[in-house]
């Protein structure tokens, strides 16, 4: 199938080159003229395991096509994926500035075609997190550049994939979901979809466009509740991994989302929770449980940070090495990531900060570009007051405690994620602090 993607950053690369690994013939395009050089030399503009690989060989192989030219794509397409940023505005509520100027170039581009005689259908699929209406609002963005409602068909197509496993979640969903007026349109999408061999629901156009962000909350909230109940175990001395594998036994819950740690973070689960409550009050409706959700996540790492200033007994010349900077493993992300919030209470307090990530340092040294950055994680250790476990990479999983305490000032450890056992931490030294428990 000939597919266009318009967008190339998360959601809109791993899109197009899977696709296109799949044998489909796929232009991606993006108006930024560097990302579009770079990703025609092989050169992803993000990091995400494997996405490297996938693009070389589907360029090579010629499946894959990099363009500056929405017109083009769209002249070259059936299927037209709509994969561009919406980010909250200062009100909370999604920026559909880009899709907007998108669903214009993309009419133009249809219209354009008609006058020439060229009236293949073209079905619109909006691949970004919008809210409930967006595909209304395209469809009328589209009809008002003169394009007759024959020409094209609308379709909502939520993407669920998390960042350091995308490939992998683009490759195999737990669901594809179809959002459509008409019938011809969703079979379309089912047919792109089908060596997939994946469970596809087919949906409104509405209802599709809310179960990108009720999944995404519902997820939120699961976080929320195992950290709130966190802090009970704190003051009670139960231990919430037990607490959360017990809850987890239980079919009707089910184990996933409730790790205690930092709290969530990233591009989606922010953006759409607060997307969600957006829509609520839109609609008349005042969602105050998911509100609390966002009040306990926004306090989470607020409470981490006060044990442990209370602890060394404040931050005021005390040194403290961060272990991790991403907002979650195996990706350069550092949007709403919790080292953020960290690094602003510790300058704030007067301390010092040593900090690694195996990714994400250069991006945190554009913000903080006088805090120290080591090329291991070895060195944030060293004269340290403490050391506090952010991300947890992989690697941070299997270090030497022992070696990582010897050149401590005190050895103090705060896990931030549980991603170490107590009984090994105090073996190689440590004073060790964790979250519910």
């Amino acid at each position: 199938m000939k597919v266009a993607v318009i967008g190339t950053g998360y959601v809109g690369l791993v899109t197009g080159v899977v696709l296109a690994d799949l044998g489909n013939d796929v232009i991606c395009v993006d108006n930024n003229v560097e990302k579009v050089a770079k990703l025609r030399a092989g050169i992803p503009p993000i990091y995400e395991p494997g996405i490297e690989e996938i693009l070389k060989r589907t360029l090579s192989d010629g499946f894959l096509t990099i363009s500056d030219s929405i017109a083009f794509a769209v002249e070259a397409s059936e299927v037209i994926f709509i994969a561009v940023g919406t980010p909250s505005a200062d009100d909370g509520t999604p920026d559909l500035t880009a899709v907007r100027g998108v669903a214009t170039a993309i009419g133009k581009s249809i219209a354009d075609l008609a006058r020439r005689g060229t009236d293949l259908h073209k079905v619109i699929v909006n691949k970004s997190t919008v809210p409930v209406g967006s595909g209304e609002l395209v469809e009328q963005i589209v009809l008002n550049q003169g394009v007759d409602p024959s020409l094209f068909d609308v379709v909502s197509n939520p993407e669920f994939l998390r960042e350091g496993s995308a490939i992998r979640d683009t490759m195999q969903p737990d669901r594809i979901l179809i959002g459509a007026k008409r019938r011809e349109a969703a079979v379309k999408l089912v047919d792109l979809y089908a060596t997939l061999e994946r469970p596809i629901l087919i949906t409104d156009l509405n209802s599709a466009e809310l179960i990108k962000y009720a999944s995404n909350s519902f997820l939120a909230m699961k976080i929320s509740f195992i950290n709130a109940i966190s802090r009970i175990c704190e003051e009670c001395g139960a231990n919430v991994s037990d607490v959360a594998k017990g809850m987890g036994a239980d079919a009707r819950i089910g184990s996933q989302f409730l790790q205690a740690g930092l709290g969530w973070g990233g591009s989606c689960f922010p953006k759409d929770v607060t997307g969600l409550i957006k829509t609520a009050e839109q609609f008349g409706y005042d969602f105050s449980l998911i509100k609390e959700v966002v009040a306990i996540n926004d306090d989470q790492t607020l409470h981490f940070m006060r044990r442990l200033e209370a602890k060394i007994g404040g931050f005021k010349g005390r040194r403290i090495g961060l272990m991790g900077l991403a907002f979650k493993p195996n990706t350069d992300d550092i949007r709403d990531a919790k080292s953020l919030i960290m690094i602003e209470q510790i300058l704030a307090g007067g301390g010092v900060i040593c900090a690694f990530d195996p990714i994400a340092s250069e991006h945190v040294k554009v913000l903080y570009p006088d805090i120290e950055y080591t090329h291991s994680v070895y060195d944030v250790s060293k004269d340290a007051d403490a050391i506090v476990l952010v991300t947890e990479w992989n690697e941070f999983r299997q270090l030497d405690l022992k070696r990582l305490a010897e050149p401590m000032k005190t050895k103090i450890l705060f896990d931030g994620r549980r991603a170490y056992t107590r009984a090994n931490a105090e073996r190689a030294g440590f004073e060790y602090f964790t979250i519910g428990g």
